[in-house]
């Protein structure tokens, strides 16, 4: 019985056969990227996600929405005007020799407007003015930036400044970027609409939409191109046909011209190379864990059905697992998160559900918390 035990602690729970270790299902030429679908979260590539990198322009995405949490929460409204200071002028206009919008100094611009620039025409001075008229300075601003994605689920990102131009402090990842441009669309649909805005006119100076891949015809309604001398060109999309939402963050591409391909290509393979499986109906029980010194074993469960995409040319390379810290001790009560299953495509962890009792366990007799203990021991000596 402990030897049965002891072997149920590392099971792994494998809904398919797992084979040899392979190469990515697609290849790229970005050096960093990150692609999911955006109702159920399962990543279908994933390249050097979590690399620091610099963000450039894809900063932006992070400045749009400490604007957007502001407006929601009532500190703002889109009628706010926000005077344009020497520093915002000179720093990110048209002196600056960098995306402007060409605002005027000492003038005063609807935040609607800014958002606008900042968006369609990726203006550096919009941000400056946003940040220094939102915080007093780009240093205060860019805390806030930090702070807020923290917030919102983004790990590793730091933010130096509003508007991405070259900061010591200033680093991304793609994964983060996903999050973020996931939390954007699904948060502010109201404001997601102007990353789908071909063009905008500001200061008599018509200027066009910076991403290249709206114009195809092909979904994408968003979000951010941007480009360093020290990380290349990079991107962060949507597309969003067949009823079906992707979002994309790559990176470390060599020309615009590149950054227009590939990305072109991995989001139409996205949705073209995988198909919808159910793995865990509702309420479907998905595993069965040993408690430390319980009554009996923890009958655990997702909150809904458990759905991934797998690739439609070889759907035998998914496998899942449940992982949880051992031990499991009682008493525990009904509803405890207590595991996550992590479903994997190949190599790639794809998917990740938390798991939760669906009865309580109480504590066992004793002489089942002694043989709890004994199996304990045994595995420290392990």
């Amino acid at each position: 019985m402990v030897a049965a035990r002891l072997l149920f602690v590392f099971a792994l729970l494998v809904c398919c056969a797992v084979g040899p270790v392979r190469a990515q299902l697609f290849e790229t030429r970005a050096q960093q990227a990150y692609l999911i679908d955006a109702e159920t979260g399962t990543v279908l590539f994933a390249k050097n996600e979590n690399d620091l990198v610099p963000p450039a322009s894809l900063a932006k995405l992070m400045t749009m929405e400490v604007v957007f949490h502001a407006i929601r929460t009532g500190r703002l409204t889109l009628d706010d005007t926000f005077e344009v200071s020497e520093n915002a002028w000179r720093t990110g206009g048209a002196m600056s020799r960098t995306s402007t919008m060409f605002a005027e100094l000492k003038s005063s611009i609807r935040l609607e407007d800014l958002i606008q620039g900042v968006i369609v025409q990726s203006a550096n001075d919009g941000c400056i003015i946003i940040a220094e008229g939102m915080a007093g300075s780009e240093e205060n601003f860019a805390r806030l930036m930090t702070e807020r994605a923290r917030e919102i689920g983004l790990t590793q990102s730091v933010f130096g400044n509003s508007n991405g131009l070259p900061h010591p402090d200033s680093k991304v990842t793609m994964k983060d970027l996903v999050t973020l441009a996931r939390h954007i669309q699904a948060t502010y649909p109201e404001f997601y609409r102007y990353y789908s805005q071909k063009d905008f006119t500001w200061n008599n100076i018509l200027q066009r939409n910076r991403n290249p891949l709206l114009g195809l015809d092909i979904g994408v309604d968003g979000l951010k191109t941007g480009f360093t001398e020290e990380s290349g060109y990079a991107i962060v999309a949507s597309i969003n046909r067949d009823g079906r939402r992707l979002f994309l963050a790559m990176g470390g591409m060599a020309s615009e011209r590149e950054r227009a391909e590939e990305s072109r290509k991995m989001l139409e393979w996205g949705i073209r190379a995988f198909e919808r499986r159910t793995l865990f109906a509702q309420d479907e029980t998905i595993g069965e864990l040993s408690v430390y010194g319980g009554a009996g074993s923890a009958i655990v469960r997702a909150k809904g059905a458990v759905d991934i995409f797998v690739p439609i040319t070889n759907p035998n390379r998914l496998a899942a697992r449940i992982t949880y810290d051992w031990p499991l001790r009682a008493p525990l009560e009904a509803g405890a998160q207590v595991g996550v299953l992590k479903v994997y495509i190949g190599d790639t962890l794809s998917q990740e559900t938390p798991l939760y009792v669906v009865e309580g366990v109480a504590k066992g007799p004793l002489y089942s918390q002694a043989l709890d203990a004994l199996l304990e021991l045994a595995q420290f000596w392990l």
